[in-house]
Order: C-alpha cells, then sequence, then structure tokens
C-alpha cells in the first residue's frame, strides 16, 4: 500500500459506491492521492471533492476514455482505455466526453435491441433503472447485471462469454475516439494521458508491444503497471516497453466496489526504483 490508487469507478458508471463512499473507503485504507476514473464522464468529481473536504485526501481529477486504434498491417480496430489525470483545463476533454456520452446510449440501445430479438424481451427499461435514468451512463456491466437478476444467466461473466463480448450476437464495438485524439485533446485539456491495463485487452504479445509504442509515439505519458495478480512474466514485459519507450508509470486497482469484490481499493502495484510515477508531476 503505497495510498496512491489513479484508476477508480463509482456509480457514475460501473461502480457500486458513490463517490462520497468512494472517498470514505480511501481514507479507511489509507489512501492520501486517489483519482476517480469513470468511464466518459467526470460528473462525479465535484461529488468527491466535496466529500474529501473532511479527510486528508487529494482528489485527482481523472476519466477513464473508451478510445480505439489499429494496426497499418491489419486495419482492425482494438479497443483501448485511456486514463486522463489531473486535467488543469478540463474543457477541451468535456467536449469529447460529451461526444462519448451520446455513442455510449446509443450503443446501449442497440445492444438492448440485439438481446431482445435473441431473449424476445426488452431489458432496455431494466437497464435504465440501473442508472438513474442517465442513459449515457450504461456500460455492459449493467446489462450483464440485468441479465443476472432476469434469470438469464447465473454471473455476469455467463452474460459477457454468451452475448455481450466480441463476437457473440449482442456484441456492439464503442466506437469510440481514435487513440491520437484522445492523447492530444487531453494534453489540450492540461492533462497526463496512462495506458490503462496494457495486458487486459485479449491481445497478443505482438499487439500488446505494438500498441504501447504507438502510445509512445503518440506522446502518451505513462503506463499502468499490470495488478499484482498478473503473471510475473507479464510485469516483466511491460518494464521492459516502458524502459524502452522512455514512459512513465501509474498505479491503480480499478476498483469497482461491490460488482468486483476481488478487486481491493487501494491494492496497486509497486513502481520499480528506476521508474518514475506520474502522480510525482501533479499540480498540488
Amino acid at each position: 500500500m503505497i495510498g496512491v490508487d489513479l484508476h477508480t469507478h463509482s456509480n457514475i458508471s460501473d461502480g457500486s459506491y458513490t463517490p462520497a463512499q468512494l472517498v470514505q473507503a480511501a481514507h479507511d485504507k489509507g489512501i492520501h492521492t486517489l483519482a476517480l476514473t469513470d468511464h466518459d464522464s467526470m460528473d462525479g468529481l465535484v461529488l468527491a471533492q466535496q466529500a474529501a473536504q473532511d479527510f486528508p485526501i487529494k482528489i485527482i481529477s481523472g476519466v477513464e476514455i473508451s478510445s480505439q486504434w489499429s494496426r497499418p498491417s491489419t486495419q482492425k480496430q482494438h479497443g483501448v482505455h485511456i486514463v486522463a489525470l489531473d486535467m488543469q483545463q478540463p474543457e477541451p476533454l468535456l467536449q469529447l466526453l460529451a461526444q462519448q456520452k451520446t455513442i455510449r446510449a446509443d450503443r446501449a440501445v442497440e445492444i438492448c435491441q440485439l438481446l431482445a430479438k435473441i431473449l424476445a424481451q426488452d431489458f432496455y427499461p431494466l437497464v435504465l433503472n440501473k442508472v438513474d435514468q442517465h442513459p449515457d451512463r450504461i456500460t455492459r456491466s449493467h446489462i450483464a447485471s440485468v441479465l443476472v437478476e432476469q434469470g438469464i444467466v447465473k454471473r455476469p461473466q455467463q452474460a459477457f462469454d454468451h452475448y455481450l463480448k466480441e463476437g457473440k450476437k449482442a456484441f456492439v464495438r464503442f466506437q469510440g475516439v481514435d487513440l491520437a485524439t484522445s492523447i492530444a485533446t487531453i494534453h489540450a485539456s492540461q492533462g497526463f494521458a496512462v495506458l490503462a491495463h496494457p495486458t487486459r485487452y485479449n491481445m497478443s504479445a505482438t499487439n500488446v508491444r505494438f500498441m504501447l509504442e504507438l502510445f509512445a509515439q503518440l506522446g502518451g505519458d505513462a503506463v499502468e503497471l499490470p495488478a499484482k495478480h498478473e503473471p510475473p512474466a507479464t510485469r516483466q514485459m511491460i518494464d521492459r516497453l516502458i524502459a524502452q519507450h522512455q514512459l512513465k508509470v501509474s498505479v491503480g486497482s480499478d476498483f469497482h466496489g461491490d460488482y468486483m469484490p476481488w478487486i481491493q481499493l487501494g491494492n496497486v502495484p509497486t513502481a520499480k526504483a528506476e521508474q518514475y510515477g506520474i502522480w510525482q508531476d501533479f499540480a498540488i
């Protein structure tokens, strides 16, 4: 525990805690620097900042942007999440997020329409209830949760395995902003661009290396270190790439509260002595 967690979610996206509950939990865990990084939304930031007034916690502005990239040789689109941190002039990013919210809302409708054809049931009203009638907050996790509650599957992962993940009948790709635009917009907002969980995109090691090289070429600032439970060889590969491309590092739990109880707030990997933590550059 180093007291820094730069990747967390609240119920503004697909976490179970409110921003205030997240801040309270962070205080209980001894965290002093916390970033709220909901999916394509910064709507919870003010709530987290207000809650943090009662605690010795620095709230870092953040958001996890759904982005995409492709290799010129294949043209296949790959999804990638870019965590934006510590924006000092957030207006350019807020404009981009407004577009992302529209894409997210439309995608949720399309997924539910596909599920209705497959399962002969309209799940969309139930999914909307999950997000307090805010369609731009819907993620596949919310849809999976409804499928569990309706007895369609027993566990959320089964919803992904049977219906929601790539290659399945209700999969709809998030056609988010491209990687170059994500990074440029974060920098225009005077923030830092972080490549989130680089080994969790179900890609070959070759594609991971290409993605990280592209991220560096486009001016990305830091790479999130692999979680503690990932194999040592995975961490070694990412460490080599970070050193090769002279990138900084970030640490985050990707905490989602009760929805992913195996992920503990503040349980982040440790940077090596020669690695430079992006949090050292935050404006105080």
